[in-house]
């Protein structure tokens, strides 16, 4: 059972991972090695316009056997200051916990993890958070202290502390041969054209619906002047 588990997993990984390379999400650089699919290193660039702006931050996905009945965990490798960050680096959030009924959480089943979430819903979820902490249950209580502080105006301690993080990001950016888009415009993935077959396929159906079209618009205008020609001759 382990077994069959185990391989329809790599089949929704392998799936998974051919549409991110199709179709990347914007704010990732994903790095997946083919004999190891239970494992992805996910670079996540800070959003421009919030204090993460020009970060970089790695972090791992690891994937059970029994993805996707069961969630992932992710965990930051590089130093994060936030809220919803442990302080060994694990990802605290509401779509990655087992969908149990837990009260006490204070999070609703719908909030937690389900099979038709994917790591695209994650890796957009993990930019949400950087963007607005969950600070009512957080991982980190002095980062969230902080963070309410800062907020209200009271203190910049946070935003020194994340200001310097995202600085010693950029040296293993740079280690790692990663340009990090600092600009909206860099940021924004834009949208691929599609390749030359898709396009070819694409025109090949018009071609023959504007055919088919074309051949049933004479076949009718052949009728209709057989049809003015016998009521001609009727009148006649």
């Amino acid at each position: 059972m382990a077994g069959s588990s185990s391989s329809g997993a790599l089949r929704a990984l392998t799936m998974e991972l051919k549409s991110l390379r199709s179709q990347p999400v914007e704010g990732f650089h994903i790095v997946v090695d083919d004999d190891n699919l239970f494992s992805w290193n996910v670079g996540i660039f800070g959003p421009p316009g919030t204090l993460y702006q020009g970060g970089y931050f790695k972090t791992c996905i690891r994937f059970p056997a029994n993805y996707p009945y069961s969630p992932p965990t992710v965990k930051f490798t590089t130093k994060v200051w936030h809220p919803n960050v442990y302080e060994n680096g694990d990802l605290c959030i509401s779509i990655l916990h087992p969908p149990v009924d837990d009260p006490q959480s204070g999070e609703l089943p719908c909030e937690r993890w389900n099979p038709t979430q994917n790591v695209r819903t994650i890796l957009l979820s993990v930019i949400s958070l950087l963007n607005e902490p969950n600070t009512s249950s957080p991982a980190n209580v002095d980062a969230s202290v902080m963070y309410r502080k800062w907020t209200a105006g009271e203190d910049k301690q946070y935003e020194k502390v994340v200001r310097q993080q995202v600085d010693h990001s950029k040296e293993e950016a740079r280690a790692d041969g990663v340009i990090v888009p600092e600009t909206i415009d860099e940021y924004c993935i834009k949208s691929k054209p599609d390749d030359e077959e898709d396009n070819l396929d694409c025109i090949d159906f018009d071609d023959d619906y504007c055919d088919y079209n074309t051949d049933d618009d004479e076949e009718e205008e052949e009728e209709d002047d057989m049809d003015d020609k016998d009521s001609g001759n009727g009148k006649n």
